[in-house]
């Protein structure tokens, strides 16, 4: 046992150097040391119990070649939620009760080889219109069927994601609409239930845009991340979105690397905190088109990775996605390559998306079901799928 002196003297060295010296650990499951690397170093993801403080200039562009998850998104319990962060709780689509959406898991794992689900729903679908944390029994059950049949199916990584775009209704959360406290109970909540699952990750919001402040913003991401771990969920991943939909390409600049760098566990590391980045490929970025014109790689991902490096962190691209067209098979391709390629700072991907939608949608990634046998869109045999099994 240490003795209450060395103890005090650790800890006044710790805030003078507040960096860990050259090859030393910086980070890992039960590792509560500093996590800032000495000048030129930083800190290395090896796996989920190690990480260390390697020389920037010895850091392969290309680390293992594939990324630890990556997989779909299951949509359809964020059905009616728009950008304004309305939720119409009759649109929902209970893709459990009403479709197929385990089974399309089930058939994602054992036949398409993935790995990974972002399972979306609306803050009002989950409290019955009640802003707050209690969670309605009925409602949050019937999320709950989906989450557990993420669970069952296999998946490494089961990604629940709030689809609000940081809003209630038209109110921006800790800017004018719902406080801090009552998105933090609402994630204390879900956090509880969940906190022995170590296969569930925290997606805290799905694109905040437009806000008044991005420091503000990062407020509450600490304040969710502050929550979430008091609850007991102490060794699961969460994702850190920014603003300008969480764009990859305008998150350095925009401010929100800065900010959310910020934030930080209850016993002040960072590890499993993730920033959560978007990007689609169409002439707008908005994901509308079935056509592509870009891999993201120069304008978006490869900056990126460059920022991510340099501060010793990772990102998660759980949005991402195109049309199922000799363009987007092209493009999206080329982009998830670079994602595994650089997968030392991107921990996985979930494209857009696969559950409630029919065949038609523009970016449809659900799959056909005839007598027992599943088939799967283009773009998820030849890019989703396809990038990380090479």
């Amino acid at each position: 046992m240490k003795s209450s002196t060395f103890t005090g003297l650790a800890g006044l060295a710790g805030i003078a150097s507040a960096e860990v010296a050259a090859w030393y650990q910086c980070g890992g499951n039960d590792f509560s040391g500093e996590t800032k690397c000495t000048e030129g170093y930083t800190c290395q993801y090896w796996n989920e119990w190690y990480s260390q403080c390697i020389p920037i200039t010895g850091i392969s562009s290309a680390a293992s070649g594939k990324a630890k998850f990556a997989g779909v998104n299951i949509a359809g319990f964020d059905f009616g939620c728009d950008t304004s962060g309305d939720c119409v709780t009759s649109s929902t689509y209970d893709i459990v009760a009403n479709g197929n959406g385990i089974a399309q898991m089930d058939h994602f794992i054992s036949d398409t080889g993935l790995n990974a689900f972002r399972l979306p729903v609306g803050w009002q679908y989950l409290t019955n219109t009640v802003v707050g944390g209690d969670l309605d029994a009925t409602n949050a059950g019937e999320y709950d069927k989906l989450v557990q049949g993420c669970l069952d199916s296999g998946a490494a990584l089961c990604i629940i994601d709030i689809h609000n775009y940081a809003r209630w209704n038209g109110q921006i959360i800790g800017q004018g609409g719902p406080t801090n406290a009552q998105f933090a109970a609402l994630w204390t909540s879900l956090a509880t239930k969940y906190a022995s699952e170590s296969k569930i990750a925290f997606g805290i919001m799905n694109e905040p845009h437009d806000l008044s402040s991005i420091d503000t913003w990062a407020e509450t991401v600490q304040a969710v991340v502050t929550a979430i771990r008091e609850a007991g969920a102490t060794s699961q991943y969460i994702l850190l979105p920014g603003t300008d939909y969480t764009s990859a390409a305008s998150f350095i600049d925009n401010g929100s690397g800065a900010a959310l760098m910020t934030v930080t566990n209850p016993d002040g590391t960072t590890d499993k905190l993730i920033f959560d980045v978007h990007k689609y490929l169409d002439s707008d970025g908005s994901g509308t088109s079935t056509e592509c014109v870009t891999n993201n790689i120069d304008s978006a991902f490869s900056p990126l990775a460059t920022w991510l490096r340099s501060n010793g962190r990772m990102a998660f691209t759980s949005e991402t996605g195109g049309g199922n067209t000799a363009s987007c098979v092209q493009y999206l391709r080329e982009e998830l390559d670079y994602i595994n390629e650089n997968s030392d700072v991107y921990l996985g991907y979930t494209a857009w998306a696969a559950g409630g939608f029919d065949t038609s949608y523009a970016l449809s990634e659900t799959p056909t079901l005839s007598g027992s046998t599943w088939t799967d869109m283009e773009i998820v045999t030849q890019c989703v799928a396809a990038s990380w099994l090479a």
